[in-house]
């Protein structure tokens, strides 16, 4: 059986908690500084509502899902509580990395950065993640224990706050384009719920299609305009309105958010 702690049981720390509770083996303890809601997910999950300390000196791995400016004190309290020098960290702060991680320990530990999104709720997540050497020796245990989130990917740490800004800000770039398309819908007629259905089933199938096919996107964007038809005419409304330059300019901004909150 091994014990996952998590420090941190708000919106991801929580979804992490019940992909890693649909593991087989696995027990599962929880803290929180809201005892309330640490008590209410371990209730959802047939967990343990413990202390940072209960987590310190009994979990195999420790996820951290505690906001950046934080993270230091949480690590220091841990390691005065005499965290086992084999559990492995997993940290989940945006901009933080392994050796401002490390540098909060007594001695080395086992440390894995991941940066997850939210449709790990729905196991449709996306999990980047990097290592140092001695996380790379336990990850074993770190990707199973994910393996019901969703899609795992390692990725040199130099690129993560990259590629975070893609998948990790990304969801809600896709909801507010969700929303938008069902306005669209609304305007010309349409129920709200309908339009709603329409969207998030459109998005969810062209995501499909676009991860199956070895097509460019553009291609197969182009597939679906007809000459002179409805879907470019909606295109070209999109390229008025500067719609890639404006999501490069998204996923950009959201990268340089992610390296201030490292500092």
């Amino acid at each position: 059986m091994i014990k996952i702690g998590f420090i941190g049981t708000g919106n991801m720390g929580s979804a992490l908690a019940r992909a890693a509770a649909a593991t087989d083996g696995t027990e599962i303890m929880l803290y929180d500084k809201s005892k309330v809601l640490a008590d209410s997910v371990a209730e959802e999950l047939g967990a343990r509502s413990v202390s940072l300390s209960d987590i310190a000196t009994e979990a195999d791995m420790i996820f951290l899902g505690v906001k950046p400016n934080i993270i230091p004190s949480v690590l220091r309290e841990l390691d005065s509580a005499d965290t086992r020098h084999e559990a492995v960290i997993v940290s989940m702060a945006a901009g933080v990395d392994i050796e401002s991680i490390s540098a909060c320990f007594s001695a080395a530990r086992p440390i894995i950065r991941i940066m997850p999104n939210t449709p790990v709720s729905v196991g449709e997540g996306m999990i980047l993640w990097c290592a140092n050497k001695e996380g790379e020796e336990n990850s074993e245990m770190f990707l199973r224990s994910m393996q019901m989130a969703g899609t795992l990917d390692k990725i040199p740490e130099r690129l993560i706050d990259a590629a975070s800004a893609i998948s990790g800000c990304g969801p809600a770039f896709a909801f507010m384009f969700i929303e938008a398309l069902a306005d669209g819908g609304v305007k010309c007629g349409l129920p709200r719920d309908k339009a709603m259905l329409y969207a998030e089933k459109m998005l969810k199938g062209a995501a499909t299609l676009a991860d199956a096919s070895s097509k460019h996107p553009g291609e197969l964007k182009d597939a679906v305009c007809s000459p002179g038809g409805s879907t470019i005419a909606g295109v070209g409304a999109l390229e008025l309105g500067a719609f890639r330059s404006t999501v490069i300019s998204a996923v950009e901004s959201s990268y340089k958010r992610t390296l201030e909150l490292g500092k």
